[in-house]
């Protein structure tokens, strides 16, 4: 972990009540797909935590929804003010276990911590398919990133306004060598039920701090319990427990 004063170079609206922030400054703490960080707002007790979209150099790419109060004041950043910023929190996505065709699945806001992820799985010249699975067309966002990139993208809507009328799981392929994925939890409960290989699930939790002390954000597994901000977000499909 890693507290940086982070500049603001970007905050845009890209879909319904959804932003991409650029902060540029000293990211080096960022270090694999699939970590957060957590960001200071003025007027606010509790740091807000946002998915790493993409890092390079000086640069990090966040996307966030504006939900509540904190991220609603999120969207009045402008270029040029500054945000102190807890950076490299999370383990990220394990890339070894990825074979040669890995299938990436995102839900909502659970999309942008793939992205970094499918570029460097594109760059060991992995075959990489993308489903990103949102509830309309107003609210999709990434395709054409993940296109650039060169992998076969899909977008499903649940109500077929835009792409593929369904949920992630209706557009499985018929084969992959393994999974990553993040969305809301009863999206990751169909996906773990749906799948036919092992894979990786990024959790969304609220936080408190963010990097372990509070213990509010842990969540039992198979061999015990473990803070999704400190052990997570990311858990291997073998280790996770269901709460019914």
């Amino acid at each position: 972990m890693k507290e940086c004063l982070l500049t603001v170079a970007e905050n845009t609206a890209i879909a319904r009540d959804v932003y991409r922030m650029t902060l540029r400054g000293d990211v080096s703490g960022v270090t694999r797909p699939g970590q957060f960080v957590n960001l200071k707002l003025d007027g606010f007790f509790l740091r807000r935590p946002i998915s790493v979209f993409d890092r390079e150099g000086d640069t990090l790419k966040l996307i966030y929804k504006a939900v509540g109060q904190g991220t609603g004041a999120m969207t009045g950043l402008r270029e040029g003010d500054s945000l102190s910023v807890l950076t490299g929190l999370g383990n990220g996505y394990r890339l070894e276990p990825a074979g040669d065709a890995p299938l990436l699945l995102g839900g909502g806001v659970g999309v942008p911590p793939l992205y970094w992820l499918a570029r460097q799985l594109r760059a060991q010249g992995k075959r990489v398919t993308a489903v990103l699975g949102f509830n309309t067309g107003a609210d999709m966002f990434g395709e054409v990133d993940f296109q650039a990139l060169g992998c076969e993208t899909v977008v499903t809507t649940a109500d077929g306004s835009y792409g593929r009328k369904g949920f992630v799981t209706d557009a499985l392929p018929e084969a992959y060598s393994y999974f990553y994925t993040c969305g809301p939890e009863p999206m990751l409960r169909a996906v773990f039920a749906r799948t036919v290989t092992e894979g990786q699930f990024s959790f969304e939790e609220r936080m408190g701090c963010g990097f372990g002390a509070c213990m509010g954000c842990s969540r039992k597994t198979v061999t015990g319990y473990k803070r999704i901000c400190r052990e997570g977000p990311v858990l291997e499909k073998g280790e996770i427990l269901w709460e019914a």
